[in-house]
Parts: structure tokens; sequence; C-alpha cells
């Protein structure tokens, strides 16, 4: 890439972003047993695949109106794998991309590599466009480094970071939930 001017780099930056908001992955109808929102109560959230844990949180951006609501099904046994990322959600080119790009990158890793590269995409949000200084993580960041050229525009940031937000509340929600299911069943046994 260091052949290509910056004019060029940033066309194909644009082009990356433009094609992962075009053709989401990880987009689906999220569907859940009762509607907060119908009946003001708590939503169940099932897991599909068996062993796993299930969660999501939902993202606002009041700056621009984007929102999101991500679905995440852990593995209960360790090491804590990302079976399945289900978004859904709407706002600009860029959240959109950012949350396709995003479900690539994290689904069938672990919580750990996910929260790795959580905090790799927020130092490069954090770079105002100068990027990471480390080859490595720029590497496993793969096509997410294309939102350099966003962390130039503080107002987009926030669009590029909301699904990965909601990624982190998620992934806390369902380890939460499995220690919370695991303390419950030691208690039973103690009874």
């Amino acid at each position: 890439m260091a052949d290509l001017g910056s004019q060029e780099l940033e066309q194909m930056y644009q082009e990356v972003i433009l094609d992962a908001s075009r053709h989401p992955h990880g987009r689906g109808t999220l569907t859940s047993e009762g509607d907060p929102a119908a009946i003001g109560g708590e939503a169940t959230v099932t897991a599909v695949h068996e062993s796993c844990s299930a969660a999501r949180s939902h993202q606002f951006n009041p700056t621009c109106g984007d929102e999101v609501t991500v679905h995440v099904e852990v593995s209960d046994s360790e090491p804590h794998r990302i079976e399945s990322v289900v978004w859904d959600g709407q706002g600009c080119s860029i959240s959109q991309a950012s949350l396709s790009i995003m479900v690539n990158l994290v689904e069938g890793k672990t919580v750990d590599e996910a929260m790795e590269l959580f905090g790799q995409f927020h130092k490069l949000m954090e770079s105002r466009g100068a990027g990471l200084d480390d080859e490595q993580a720029e590497d496993a960041l793969g096509d997410a480094a294309v939102f350099q050229g966003v962390s130039k525009y503080p107002m987009r940031i926030k669009c590029a970071l909301l699904g990965w937000e909601g990624l982190r509340d998620s992934l806390a929600k369902a380890l939460a939930s499995q220690h919370s299911e695991a303390t419950e069943h030691d208690e039973m046994k103690e009874d």
C-alpha cells in the first residue's frame, strides 16, 4: 500500500466502507420472548447454539441517530468463544460497515481475543488519522484498519465505535449470566 498516494488510499478505504455497509455481515432480525417496548418488561434472550449463553445490548448515538442492537452467543466452556454475533439497526454507512467488519473479525474468536481487537480498534479511533504504530495490531484489525480515515473526524468516531460498544456490553452480560447461573447451581448443590 506504500505505493498508493494518500488520495488513492482514501478512495480505497471509502470503497471498502461502502461495500461493507451495502452488504452487511451479521445483520438479521432479532427476536425474543416478550417485547420490552410493548409490555414494559424485560425480553428473554435465548441462545440458538447449545451450551451457549446469549445476551444483547442496544446502543444509540444521540449525535446522529444511529442505533444498533448486538446479540451474542458465548460458549459456556473455557475459553469462552463467540459462537454467533447478530445485529440489527440503522444508521450511516460508517456505523453499518463497522458492524459488518466487526462480525467478520470476532465471530469464532475467544472473548479475550475479541476484547483485544476492541482495544486495538479504540486506539485506532483515538489516533486522529495517524493510525497505529504497531504493525501486528494493524494486521489483526484486517479490514477494520480502513477506519483510520474516519478517525480524523471526531463526529464520525462514535459512528464507527457504536457496534463495538454493543459487542463489549453484550459480551459482559453473557459472561455475567454464566457466572450467575454457575453461582445458582453451586448454591442448589449446597442445599
